[in-house]
Formats: C-alpha cells, sequence, structure tokens
C-alpha cells in the first residue's frame, strides 16, 4: 500500500507494523514537494521486522544517480535487505518549479541511473560512466579536473537493490519493461491493460537482459469488503480529477493521456478544463463510474475476489491497496481478507 505524504509520518508507521501483521508485503513511501521519502524509509526500517520498504517515488531529477544508489543501499542496510527503489521522472510543475531543475530527457535518464545504480552496489570496480548524459568522473575540461573513478566504501547489502519505474507513456512503459525490476502503473485498468500498454510491454521484453527475472507490476485501487460499499469508489475522485486535470498543462498531461487512452477522450478533456478553471468538484463530479470501477475494488467478497483475478490475469504481481474499512472493520482486517485472496489466485 501507498502511505500518504501529507504529514502524519510517525502514525503512518505505526500503521504499517500493525498491517506487516496482518500480511502487508510492501509499502510505497511517496515524496512531493513536502517531506523527504527516505527519512520515513529509514524510520520504517527500525520499526518493522518483515515487510518491504519501497520509494514510490523518488524523482530522478532530485538526486545524483550515485546518491540515489548510496541511498538505496543505505535504507537496505538499515532494514537488513528490504528496501526497494522506485524511481520516477515526476512532472515540470514540480521538478522545475520546487526543484528548479530542467525537466529534459527523462527516458536516458532514467537508463543511465539505472546502470549507475547497478554498478555502484555490484562493487565490482571503480565507477566509471560515460554516457549522453553522465559523465563519471566528469571529463576533461569540465570542472576543476581532480575528479577520479572511486568505489563505493562501504559493502551494500545486496549487490543488485530492485529497481521498479513509474511510467505511463507508450517510450516509457517499454523502456522500464527492459531495464527495470517492476512497474508502477497509475489508474491501472485491467481489461483494457493490454490494449493499452501490451505492444509497448512486448518490446521491452524482447530487449530485457537475461539476468532480470520476470517484471513485477504494482496495480491496484481502493479497497472496500462489504454489501452495498460500491459508493466508497467516489472517494478516488478528488485524486483522479487533481491527475488528470491538474498535473500538468493542456497536451503536457501524462495522465489524461492515460484516460484518453482508456477511451475517455470526452470526460478527460471536460476534467481539465474545469479543474484548470478551479472548479475541482465539478471536474471530480465528471470521473467516469467505469473508470472508478475498474481502478478500484469494492464491493461484496466475491466480487473482490474476482477483481483480484482480474488485476492477476493482467499481468499484476503486487496488489496495491488502499483500505477502507466500514462499520467495526479495521484497515488490517481488509489487509488481511485481501491477502488471502491473492492467496488463492
Amino acid at each position: 500500500m501507498q502511505l500518504s505524504y501529507a504529514g502524519g509520518f510517525k502514525e503512518s508507521a505505526q500503521q504499517v507494523a500493525e498491517f506487516e501483521r496482518a500480511g502487508l508485503d510492501l509499502a510505497w513511501v511517496a515524496e512531493a514537494y513536502g517531506f523527504d521519502g527516505v527519512s520515513l524509509m529509514g524510520y520504517l526500517a527500525a520499526s518493522t521486522e518483515r515487510v518491504q520498504i519501497a520509494s514510490g517515488i523518488l524523482p530522478i531529477y532530485t538526486r545524483t544517480p550515485t546518491l540515489l544508489a548510496m541511498t538505496a543501499a543505505g535504507v537496505d542496510a538499515l532494514s537488513d535487505g528490504r528496501c526497494h527503489l522506485g524511481l520516477g521522472a515526476s512532472g515540470p510543475q514540480v521538478i522545475e518549479g520546487w526543484h528548479g531543475v530542467p525537466y529534459d530527457k527523462p527516458l536516458g535518464r532514467t537508463r543511465e541511473i539505472v546502470e549507475i545504480c547497478r554498478d555502484v552496489w555490484a562493487r565490482e570496480d571503480r565507477l566509471v560512466h560515460d554516457g549522453p548524459i553522465y559523465h563519471l568522473p566528469l571529463p576533461e575540461g569540465q570542472g576543476t579536473g581532480l575528479g577520479k573513478p572511486l568505489k563505493i566504501i562501504a559493502h551494500p547489502v545486496r549487490p543488485r537493490i530492485p529497481i521498479w519505474i513509474a511510467s505511463l507513456g507508450p517510450k516509457n512503459v517499454e523502456v522500464t519493461a527492459e531495464i527495470a525490476d517492476g512497474w508502477m502503473p497509475l489508474f491501472f485498468h485491467p481489461e483494457k491493460a493490454k490494449e493499452v500498454w501490451g505492444d509497448d510491454l512486448a518490446r521491452g521484453r524482447a530487449k530485457r537482459s537475461d539476468d532480470l527475472d520476470d517484471l513485477w507490476i504494482n496495480a491496484g485501487g481502493l479497497l472496500a469488503i462489504g454489501d452495498d460499499v460500491e459508493s466508497l469508489r467516489d472517494l478516488a475522485r478528488p485524486m483522479i480529477a487533481l491527475y488528470v486535470g491538474g498535473m500538468g498543462a493542456k497536451g503536457r498531461n501524462f495522465y489524461n493521456d492515460l484516460v484518453c487512452r482508456y477511451g475517455f477522450e470526452q470526460e478527460a478533456a471536460e476534467i481539465q478544463d474545469l479543474y484548470l478553471a478551479g472548479k475541482k468538484q465539478e471536474a471530480a463530479a465528471l470521473v467516469p463510474e467505469a473508470l472508478l470501477e475498474a481502478t478500484s475494488l469494492c464491493g461484496p467478497a466475491g466480487y473482490v475476489a474476482e477483481k483480484v483475478a482480474a488485476f492477476a490475469e493482467a499481468g499484476v504481481t503486487h496488489l496495491g491497496v488502499t483500505p477502507i474499512p466500514t462499520g467495526d472493520q479495521t484497515p488490517a482486517d481488509l489487509i488481511g481478507q485481501v491477502k488471502e485472496m491473492c492467496e488463492a489466485v
């Protein structure tokens, strides 16, 4: 499950420890423009024993490739080998607006960062990298000329830490399927996944290295189990409207493009127009019911079990959930129930 990035980190960590006992396998720690994600990952390492701890995501523009590698290796050491490094490009609003860094060459940067991280962790030799974007050490004529190849001082717990990439566009997904251990698609539609991403995934997998296992896929949505809980899907409306309507400008919104590819072109355009005009509630009201249903797991136990199977059939290996308890349920109860459903698939 994804942890909130709006605050309450200590409370979230306490919840993760409880969810761990209920069967939670992996906790995603986001990083937007609030607190950093790595601090919470380290806190989780100290307060949990089994659950895997993943960044979801660290933006590729905000740290050097070697710092990303050092950070993941550090959390991996603190957690006794439970770190996953989730990477993504974020978007130009955050990268250029908050960090003041040009949002350029996301595919090339991602590919080189993955290469550098794996070289750092392997610790086979001093690090030398001469790519189109990153040069380690800096070449002659740049900087002071005093840079020299180095090897990470510490010995990483593992020579290969799992790397996940958040991607949506055709080229991004192709690269993800080629080089990553795992893929994090947002608003995953099980019935439309093959139509939208099938060719991109196939092209990437065809170039995948033999030393990589099969690609993991993390996807899911709101989780509510019981009678008459379908209306809880509406809780996803504001977030979908935010991403489809507000996370980017016209013609430069990856999430809007995705919803269009799902077949909701008119709705996506109207949601964006309303959201950019400041009419957020009206935009949320236009999120199609069919999209809410496809990207959530809300209903009686039998229905949710069928949805779990549908996600698995679409290739999902890690079911991501946001539990919404009703009545006398607790979030841990829901995690325990859906864990049994996953094991039955």
